[in-house]
């Protein structure tokens, strides 16, 4: 299968194009035409595996050379965070680059020798699964990105125009997650892993401003400060069982073997580093300041999920442990205080922000508990998160160039100004929440499968998370379509062809999803259950889901008959009564003072009560104490 080195390869080399392509028209044909590249290029991955039986497949045995590469690369992604780290007067955080790679270089040239007949790709149900995420979410990211960062740089004048520069870093970050997604080798997936971690740092300082800056280092740092539990796993299991592939890990984890407990868990702690956990979780709401393309690559298709792909991959071998109680209890609790928190944001940025961490908690909880009907859950809501929030994260950077803001009170009335963004935005939250979309009925999977293990505490989680992201969805929701104030449409809606194009694919492919979500189930997922613990259970029946299926007609005439109502209220004359003299539209009325006042209908947003600078504090100490508490359990437990 040669299309697999192409797919990591070949975005690094389109990376180098676009560092070096200085010509705006130029460099955006390169994109686009790259970024279809990798999309049919996923898709001929993904045939030729299923031609060959959808089986799993390891590659690539003798790959002595790759290694030396591999860990040359590694070192020079050390100097650059050095250099940096030094530049900005962020010393210490060099040390999280330098300590680990120090680690693994001594291990690899000083060590045991390692098995060279073990592969170092693996694909599977899985591997493919998030390739089909990186490669066509990440594809049609790229495509929106070349229009929206024409207009960004329209409207933010004061910025240095690096379209360049921040496009180098898109390829580059969707080869290092090909790569990541498709290794074996436990070596190689630290390297991506860093990869991945610089690539978002420097997509974060994109401006260059102090808070893009100091939000950029602090992704950074709680990215490699799990790195450094990733490295201290990876040679611990390499000392102690003489392996560093993913599946030797895991085998040995569901035997029971004890020298595979403290790798496990230290590489599963990663995981909730790079999966903005608490109390991790500040790095992915600092990564807002950035232009929202990257916004979009970070939340939905590649970085976070990163962590969550090694969660389900460790996933049978955390099940019944301490370590997989320790990851349902920080996935729990984060789902459940992001979702409050959100509550408190008017930043639709923001919103979608806690968002994203509150659905990973959720991910992550279904990862900690580690049984099949969990993880069929957790597929589902990564699938649905990753094509749900793409398409909203774009959608509200095209609405900000537009209106000039992304506040969700000054989307009051967006389904009659600009009809075309806010019918994309009503789908893609209603994929959020909504039946019969399939994050509902993960979220019901993953609260039965609960239930039926008795896990009290992640019930409680689970269900007031799910009533609290009902509350602020609903809220953004009903703003878009309200009709209290309509006037004169004033503003310009998307007509970019690239941005229409990726927007309108975002949302045929959630539709998509829901009409064919029986057959997904059938065909695809519950083999990869079956590929991961060896049996097969059914989570719901056909019946269930085909009955959910057809509610999706309902869902979806709801913005239709708002959008024929107003048309009609636009030339309704009759006046309403106002608290003062009507101005004549309905939206403007003369107080009893004389002065002119304008009407307008706002959400209430606690920020006083339930804002992040009322929780956050709290529940990252709470969320610190656990995990020290249960990971001096687990080591305790092995070491004594």
């Amino acid at each position: 299968m040669q299309v697999v080195p192409f797919l990591i390869i070949f975005p690094l080399i389109v990376s180098v194009l676009m560092y070096v392509t200085r010509v705006n028209k130029v460099r955006n044909a390169i994109a686009y035409v790259s970024a279809v590249i990798i999309m049919i290029a996923t898709g001929v991955l993904t045939v030729q595996w299923g031609m060959g039986g959808f089986r799993q497949i390891v590659l690539y045995q003798e790959t002595a050379l790759a290694d030396h590469v591999i860990l040359g690369a590694e070192w020079i992604l050390m100097i650059l965070v050095t250099v940096l780290s030094f530049k900005y007067k962020k010393y210490w955080v060099s040390l999280l680059s330098i300590a680990p790679t120090l680690l693994l270089t001594w291990y690899e040239l000083m060590g045991p020798e390692l098995n060279e007949g073990a592969g170092h790709i693996r694909i599977d149900h899985l591997s493919i699964l998030m390739c089909l995420i990186v490669g066509v979410i990440g594809g049609l990211i790229i495509v929106y990105a070349v229009g929206y960062m024409h207009g960004y740089h329209h409207h933010h004048t004061e910025f240095e125009d690096r379209r360049y520069y921040f496009f180098t870093l898109l390829f580059l970050f969707l080869g290092a997650m090909f790569g990541f997604v498709l290794s074996e080798n436990l070596l190689w997936i630290d390297f991506f892993w860093e990869l991945t971690s610089i690539c978002s740092f420097l997509l974060i300082g994109y401006t260059k401003e102090p808070v893009a800056i100091t939000n950029s280092f602090r992704a950074l740092w709680m990215n490699l400060f799990g790195g450094c539990a990733l490295a201290i796993g990876i040679v611990y299991f390499g000392l102690t069982a003489g392996s560093v592939t993913l599946t030797d890990l895991v085998n040995e984890g569901v035997s029971g073997n004890k020298y595979a407990v403290i790798p496990v868990a230290l590489i599963a702690f990663a995981a909730l580093t790079k999966a903005a956990q608490l109390p991790f979780s500040t790095w992915l709401i600092g990564a807002m300041v950035a232009p929202t393309p990257s916004s979009a690559l970070l939340h939905s298709a590649t970085m976070v999920k990163a962590g969550i792909y090694i969660l389900f991959r460790l996933a049978p071998a955390m099940s019944g442990t301490t370590t997989g109680s320790m990851i349902a209890l920080a996935g729990g609790f984060t789902f459940l205080i992001t979702s409050i928190m959100a509550i408190a944001q008017s930043d639709g940025k923001k919103v979608l922000a806690f968002s994203t961490i509150s659905n990973l908690g959720l991910m992550v909880a279904c990862a900690g508990v580690g049984t099949e009907e969990t993880i069929w859950a957790g597929v589902f809501l990564m699938l649905f998160h990753a094509i749900s929030k793409s398409l909203l994260f774009q959608d509200v950077g095209a609405t900000e160039n537009s209106l000039h803001s992304r506040d969700i009170e000054d989307m009051h009335g967006l389904l009659y100004i600009l009809p075309r963004l806010a019918v994309f935005m009503f789908i893609g939250i209603a994929g959020m929440f909504l039946a019969p979309f399939g994050m509902l009925i993960s979220k019901w999977a993953a609260l039965k499968a609960s239930v039926d293990e008795g896990n009290i505490i992640l019930v409680i989680f689970i269900c007031f998370g799910s009533a609290t992201t009902s509350f602020y969805w609903t809220k953004w929701m009903g703003k878009i379509i309200s009709a209290s104030h309509l006037g004169e449409k004033t503003f310009k809606d998307i007509t970019k062809k690239n941005e229409v194009i990726s927007l309108a694919i975002h949302a045929i492919l959630m539709i998509a999803l829901c009409l064919f979500f029986p057959l997904l189930s059938a065909v695809y997922v519950n083999p990869l259950i079956a590929e991961m613990f060896g049996t097969n259970t059914t989570v719901l029946s056909d019946a269930i889901l085909f009955t959910l299926v057809v509610i999706i007609a309902i869902v979806f005439a709801v913005p239709v008959i708002a959008y024929i109502y107003s048309t009609k209220m636009r030339v309704n004359t009759k006046l309403s009564y106002m608290n003062g003299v009507n101005a004549g539209d309905n939206r403007k009325f003369v107080d009893a003072m004389g002065e002119d006042k304008t009407l307008w209908l706002s959400n209430f947003y606690f920020h006083k009560v339930i804002g992040q600078r009322k929780l956050m504090i709290p529940s990252q100490a709470f969320s610190i104490a656990v995990i020290v508490i249960m990971m001096c359990m687990i080591i305790g437990g092995v070491l004594v």
